[in-house]
């Protein structure tokens, strides 16, 4: 299959490599040329994992987006949500009817980047799907070398539009065989598990990752204390999911910790092991404040609001973090549904024309299904 890859950090080349020695067609593309060139030079990208080191030759990588998603089937995008807008906004003169994006974890960015997207011009039926990790935990050892610890062997995937559901995750399938369907693209959102560990982790951490150059998070800055918060974190993740009518499984974070039922299976005592993540944070600019926090737990959080569900944790650790980054993370972040504009459980006013079905809310009003369109010019719009 032809797959386009989208991004140049960890996951981007553990994905381009890995799907490429799986004899996939693989298009790397990064909008930093310069960093890039070491790949193009080489043609390759060096995989480390538990079976060695080797070069994996790539179809192509590339600074020209168009070129890289030309004839995908696929196109993954593991990069933060940050680059989201930016990307969406550069591959929509690209797309064609029928292919599949993948985003792996998306911040409800399955939604976000379709409408970014139509918002650029893009008349493309394109399926948008997300699940809740990245199927690789990964670092960069060196400017074309990436180091794969563990891959998920669980990957819940929502689709947007729901109607393309079926066909998209065949498609997903054929890149990554763990992913199954868990819903919609809201539930596909809810599973995303960087807002439920990242935050606790980086707030309670604070002090020796300002302190100390280097410091792991998820060794000795893993304590029962953290864990605690964590679990209640997650507790209102799963209840949000709850109140959306949204099955199990939830993939309760706990699991990650004390059995092999979580994601990345028994991946915790690996990931520590590598050392790979014993690294500098930096509390203001790392991506788990900027993607995980400011957007991430924001977006938890409006749902948790939006379906009357109390995550006090979740706007605790918002307070906090703004605190530290002086602004107030709980007002209006870019990935909340106040600032999407979807309707809350208690209006009756409709819904955007663009919207597809995202959950079954608690007060029995269903979302109206609609294939995409041009987005409507005014406020919501009636049924």
């Amino acid at each position: 299959m032809k797959i386009a890859i989208l991004g140049g950090g960890n996951g981007c080349y553990a994905a381009a490599a890995d799907l490429a020695e799986a004899g996939h067609r693989v298009s790397l593309w990064r909008r930093d040329a310069v960093a890039l060139q070491p790949v193009i030079d080489a043609g390759s990208i060096i995989l480390k994992d538990d079976k060695g080191s080797r070069e994996v030759p790539l179809a192509r990588a590339t600074a020209d987006i168009g070129a890289a998603i030309a004839g995908a089937e696929l196109v993954v995008i593991p990069s933060p949500a940050v680059a989201q807008a930016d990307i969406a906004r550069r591959m929509a003169p690209y797309l064609s009817d029928g292919q599949v994006v993948f985003l792996p974890p998306g911040t409800f960015g399955s939604f976000v980047m379709a409408r970014m997207a139509r918002e650029a011009g893009s008349r493309a039926d394109v399926a948008w799907a997300e699940t809740g990790t990245l199927p690789y935990l990964a670092r960069k050892h060196g400017e074309r070398e990436v180091n794969v610890t563990a891959r998920a062997v669980r990957l819940p995937t929502g689709v947007y539009p729901s109607r393309r559901a079926e066909q998209a995750l065949a498609v997903v399938q054929r890149a990554f065989s763990r992913v199954h369907g868990c819903g919609d693209a809201l539930s596909g959102a809810l599973m995303n598990a960087g807002p439920v560990i990242h935050p606790p982790l980086v707030v309670m951490n604070a002090a020796p990752l300002q302190h100390f150059e280097r410091w792991d998070i998820h060794n000795e800055g893993t304590q029962p204390a953290v864990r605690q918060v964590t679990d209640r974190l997650d507790r209102e993740r799963i209840a949000v999911r709850e109140a959306l009518d949204y099955g199990a499984p939830h993939y309760p974070l706990a699991d990650h910790y004390l059995n092999d039922r979580w994601m990345y299976g028994d991946a915790h005592k690996k990931l520590v092991k590598s050392g790979d993540w014993r690294e500098h944070i930096d509390l203001l600019h790392h991506r788990y404040i900027t993607e995980d926090t400011e957007l991430g737990l924001a977006f938890l959080a409006s749902v948790a609001r939006w379906t009357g569900v109390d995550a006090s944790i979740a706007h605790g650790l918002l307070a906090i973090v703004g605190a530290f980054l002086g602004r107030d993370l709980r007002q209006r972040r870019p990935h909340a549904l106040a600032v999407l504009d979807l309707p809350g459980p208690d209006r009756d006013d409709g819904v955007h024309a663009e919207i597809q079905p995202l959950a079954q809310l608690r007060v029995g009003r269903q979302l109206a299904t609609l294939r995409p369109t041009p987005p409507h010019p005014g406020r919501l719009i009636s049924r």
